[in-house]
Parts: C-alpha cells; structure tokens; sequence
C-alpha cells in the first residue's frame, strides 16, 4: 500500500547514514555560555540580571510581557560575566548574557514539579510551559504556549506529533524517539490535555524503522491512544502544512495557519522539553544537536546546553578536518552558514552540518531559463522565480501579491534550479521588505 504523503517535494539525498546509528551523548558542562535574549519567533527577552550576579541552572535571565515571546535561562550554576551584544548564529548581533561557570555540577533553580499533571489545570499547565521557555524544537522555534492557546473560535480536534525530521543529514529527533520514548509520550500526553484533544497522530518518515517500531511498541506498552503513522520520503514532509495534508487530508488554506482547519503540530523535542518543564520542574536549558557531514571528524548526536560555543561542540567531535568548507546551523536545505564558530547554541540549533569542498561552486547565478522546475515542486504552489525576481527589483507589493508570504522557506525551488538561482534568499529578502512596508502603512494610518 502507497504510504501518505503529499503533493510535489523534492527528494534530496538524505545523507542520514552518519549519525541515524549513534546514540545520543551528553555534552560536558561549557566553562561559559553565551545566552541570547531573542532565540524565538515573536518579542526580544529583556534582560532581568546584572553583571557579576550569581545564577543558578534553569534560572531565568530574560523575560518578556508580550503574548509571542518566550523567556530564556542560564544553562548552568555560575556568575554573570558580561551582558552585551554577540554574534547570532541566525545572523546579526543581538544582546546576550554572557555567564561564567562557578560550580562543576548543577545548582537547579527548578519549579515545583507537577507530578500529578493529569488533574492539573490545563492553564495551569500552559503557564508552566512558557515558564520553562519551551518553543518550537524543529527549528522554527515559535513560542509552544502561544500554540496550545488557540482563539475560542478555533476549534481544535486533533494534534500530530512531528517525527519526521525530513531535513537531510539530521538525526536527532529519530535518536530521540529510539531512546526517549517513555518521555516523548507523557509530552504528548500533557500538550493534548490542554488542548482539549482525542485524536493524537505521531508522524515519521519510514526511513527511521527503528523509531516506528520503538514507538509503536511504547504506545502499546503505555496504553496511550496514539496512531503512529508511517510516511512516504519526501522533503519537505516535516513543514507543519505539509505533515496535516499527509495525515489528515487536510488543506490549510493560503495564508491560514493549521488552526483553521482543527489541527496543531509539535515537534518530538517539543514533547521532550514539555515533560521535564511539567513532570520534573525543568526549564529548557538544553537539547540534542546532530554534528554531522563529511567535514567534521567524528559526527555524533549529542545533549549540548544552550549557549555552548558552536566550536566547543565541533571539538567534542573531533574538530573539523581539512577539506571543510561549510558549516551549517541546521540542515542544507533551511540551515545557516555559518562565518563565526563562537556563536552559541540556540533552541533553533538542531543540528551542525558541516561538509567538505565537492567541485568548484558556481561563481553566479545563470539566467532563468523558464523550465518551471521550480513551480512543479512547490509544496505550497507558489512562482517561486517570479516571486524571487520582483523581490530582486525592488517590486514588494506584487510579490506579496503573488503570495511571497506563505513561501515555507522549504529550498525545494532552489534546490532544483538548472540555472543556481539563489531563490530562497530572494525570497527571504522579500518577505523582510513586505513586513517593513506593513510596519510603514501602520505608521501613517
């Protein structure tokens, strides 16, 4: 029988063979971390701590009021050495709070744990997750609370756990659902209760057999009333929209969010940081990183604390070898090159790809060509080349007329392009300069 999926997607070579076999290793504690107040979609954390005060693991040291945010932590016991601006490994600088390590071992400044969750309030519960600094572990890294507190005319009925990790190269959400099942589920448990849901779907790519079986197996063993579903390969499969249309049929229309037709979905690391925020009081301080590629000497999956310098973690594996010409946060397709392994790990960081030098690059890009590559493997139906050359010229109204806001972002255009058209990064430009048109017409009126 033909396995779900949906409609056009690439098929990049997955590139998985590294690290889908190694078991996920703990990260020793970093002498210092560098922690950014913006590691979310949504409002920048202002900073609650002062220069040479001492901080505990798990202690808050930004916060925010608005609804989209998320507060951040320490990551480990130590003193707060600087608070300054640092290079982000999303790009640019922004204020981060640099702590210095004091104590080999965790001194935890946890919340009191709710161990009997299942007779807890849901809002209750909510709270706590946006206490514990829990977004989006996919990578898109959107605030969870804002998620499972949908509008009252939203009507949710089903929630899909996202285990498909269709990004080539990476490999820890499927070491994740291998050795953490028995933490995954009770997640997923918690996020349904307060969404108020039955109908409870886990999503994997059949390219991870073991983790279908394992989680299956620990469905049964739980009594949990969870359907694993096995899906067909395909990028990029794991894109929220994409994953609803796969297992629920479900179209979400243009410019509408999985909301409006009754579904949320939430990554399995998500699940992972929800059960310690509820069931043992911990906040989101740390989460599994897969170092990967051709360049770096021994790729791993391992348990790294946000804020570790991306280079102390490329020396934990064994340091990048001598063809390496690219490192990556994230994965080829969606990932971000990277200029400056000083930067600290985020909770966007899922993995750090890092590849040798394949061939001679083009130096620029060639005319279009017109082959409508591009449009064929849209996932979202898009012109991609028509939408990247009005953002090229400067023309952001018909881009957005043209629907260059519901681009995903996927790279699948890019990634087909005969002529090496950077078309995400034109795209990527014109939907900044679409949000910096809408922030003007808002001033006038």
């Amino acid at each position: 029988m033909r396995l779900p999926t949906f409609s056009r997607g690439v098929h990049p070579n997955d590139n998985k063979h590294y690290t889908c076999s190694k078991s996920i290793e703990i990260l020793p504690i970093p002498d210092q971390v560098l922690i950014p107040l913006q590691q979310h979609i949504g409002a920048p954390c202002s900073v609650i701590v002062e220069k040479g005060q001492e901080v505990k693991t798990g202690q808050q040291v930004g916060s925010s009021e608005a609804f989209v945010s998320s507060p951040v932590h320490s990551s480990i016991t130590g003193k707060v050495k600087e608070i300054g601006t640092f290079q982000h490994p999303a790009g640019g600088k922004v204020q981060m709070v640099l702590i210095q390590q004091t104590e080999e071992e965790d001194d935890w400044k946890l919340m009191p744990p709710l161990e009997d969750w299942q007779n807890t309030g849901n809002e209750i519960l909510n709270q706590r997750i946006k206490d514990a600094g829990i977004v989006g572990l996919g990578g898109a890294a959107f605030p969870t609370h804002v998620k499972l507190a949908p509008p009252k005319d939203k009507k949710i009925d089903t929630f899909i756990l996202n285990g498909c990790e269709c990004e080539p190269y990476l490999t820890a959400d499927h070491r994740a659902m291998v050795e953490q099942a028995d933490k995954i589920l009770p997640g997923m448990a918690i996020i349904m209760k307060i969404l108020g849901v039955i109908d409870g779907f886990i999503g994997i790519e059949n390219n991870k057999p073991d983790a279908i079986e394992v989680m299956r197996e620990a469905v049964s063993r739980g009594g949990y009333n969870f359907k694993v579903v096995s899906l067909q390969v395909k990028y990029p499969q794991g894109a929220e929209k994409m994953l609803i249309q796969s297992v629920l049929k479900r179209q979400v229309p243009t410019g509408g969010l999985p909301m409006d037709v009754g579904a949320v979905v939430n990554n399995v690391g998500t699940a992972i940081a929800v059960a310690d925020a509820v069931i043992n009081g911990k906040s989101l301080i740390e989460r599994i990183v897969t170092v990967t590629g051709d360049g770096i000497n021994e790729p791993k999956n391992v348990l790294a604390r946000i804020g570790t310098p991306f280079q102390e973690i490329l020396e934990f594996c064994g340091g990048l070898n001598e063809e390496t010409t690219q490192v990556f946060m994230g994965g080829p397709m969606m990932g971000l090159a990277q200029h400056n392994l000083q930067s600290p790990t985020v909770k966007a960081t899922s993995g750090i790809v890092c590849t040798a030098a394949q061939g001679q690059p083009a130096e620029q890009a060639l005319p279009c060509i017109r082959c409508g590559t591009c449009v064929s493997v849209c996932p979202m139906f898009l012109l991609p080349t028509r939408i990247a050359r009005l953002s090229e010229m400067g023309q952001t109204a018909a881009a957005e007329e043209l629907g260059i806001m519901n681009c995903i972002e996927c790279g699948s255009c890019s990634f087909v392009c005969p002529s090496q058209i950077p078309l995400v990064q034109w795209i990527r430009l014109g939907k900044l300069r679409v949000g910096e048109m809408k922030r003007k017409e808002k001033e006038v009126a």
